[in-house]
């Protein structure tokens, strides 16, 4: 599968309002997220990776719809 075809996937998998719902659920619990000044470097480190990856799949999505 090319790299195309699988941003097309992700495009297709959260286009409409259930998509766009599920994204913005996954933005609003990931990279919208603060952490307070108590926050370990494992949570930190956690929250990063989680972010990275709602970034990645909202980078597909666009590509996928371009």
């Amino acid at each position: 599968m090319s790299s195309d075809e699988v941003a097309r996937a992700f495009a297709r998998s959260f286009a409409g309002p259930h998509g766009a719902t599920a994204l913005a659920h996954l933005r609003t619990i990931t990279i919208d997220r603060r952490l307070g000044p108590e926050a370990s470097e494992a949570l930190l480190r956690f929250v990063e990776g989680q972010r990275a990856l709602v970034a990645t799949i909202e980078a597909l999505i666009a590509r996928g719809r371009g």
